[in-house]
């Protein structure tokens, strides 16, 4: 069996750093690698690497490509991707939109749409509960420093005006988040594809900024499961990350192992939706 062949979309730290470990590797090899900006590419990668028009990525015959760019790769060729190879959305915050989502969800029918866990911790654990119906409630709460989140508004204006006290700066739905703070959250979308039996509408994502945080960014993942709820005699899983990450990082310096470790296993699940 011969070498893995994976496309690379998007070359800004995330993309050079898979660049690089793909290069490094016996398994897998490059096919492609795209970026917006060419001249960022250039002198980085071999020429014959380097795909220009983004729409003929079919000629690079890649086994599996890999988004690590923004969410508007996933509206605009996400389901393209999907009729000639696997796919990792590493912008899965882009599955918000429910146009997106459909569009991708009905093209797995030749091969997989895999999501990263990424600082999710025990995602399969709670596809499985959605799997047997037993999973009541999720919630992702992210803390990190105001430099490290980049937001749009109105959560962008309310993010400059932290000083010293910690803020809320958003609760409630996953979906109404994403295309808020679609750099910061794909932790909370990879959990709504996991949760599917509540998905992104009823999936809960919390974003505080918190100047103390000068060393971490912090995830935690509180699940409920069988039980009631309201009385609190709710099954009840709470896990709590701790990712180093410098100040004005958008992503923790794990999550990048965690990524390209999701990478080398999305292959062999066939058709469907995966998290890896």
């Amino acid at each position: 069996m011969g070498k893995r062949r994976i496309g690379i979309v998007g070359y800004g730290h995330l993309g050079q750093y898979l660049v690089t470990q793909i290069e490094s590797r016996d398994d897998v090899e490059l096919a492609f690698v795209w970026n917006r900006t060419r001249s960022a590419v250039e002198g980085k990668v071999r020429d014959d690497l380097i795909l220009d028009d983004l729409d003929k990525f079919t000629e690079r015959s890649a086994d599996l490509i890999v988004e690590v760019a923004h969410p508007c790769i996933t509206r605009d060729f996400g389901d393209r991707f999907l009729t000639h190879a696997d796919y990792m959305i590493g912008s899965p915050t882009a599955m918000a939109d429910p146009d997106t989502e459909r569009k991708l969800r009905s093209a797995t029918n030749q091969h997989g749409l895999y999501v990263p866990s990424g600082a999710l911790w025990g995602g399969e654990d709670i596809r499985k509960m959605a799997d047997r119906g037993t999973l009541q409630a999720l919630k992702v709460t992210m803390r990190k420093p105001p430099q490290s989140f980049k937001l749009n508004e109105p959560l962008r204006s309310k993010n400059e005006m932290v000083k010293d006290e910690t803020v809320v700066l958003y609760d409630g739905p996953v979906r109404e988040l994403c295309p808020l703070a679609p750099n910061n959250v794909n932790t909370m979308a990879a959990a709504a594809v996991a949760a599917h039996n509540l998905g992104f509408d009823k999936v809960s994502g919390c974003i505080v900024a918190d100047p103390s945080l000068t060393d971490w960014h912090i995830v935690q993942v509180d699940v409920w499961g069988p039980g009631n709820i309201a009385d609190d005699t709710a099954f009840h899983c709470q896990t709590v990350r701790r990712n180093p990450a410098k100040i004005g990082a958008v992503t923790g310096s794990a999550t990048y192992a965690s990524f390209l470790s999701s990478m080398i296993a999305a292959c062999g699940k066939g058709p469907g939706v995966h998290l890896c």
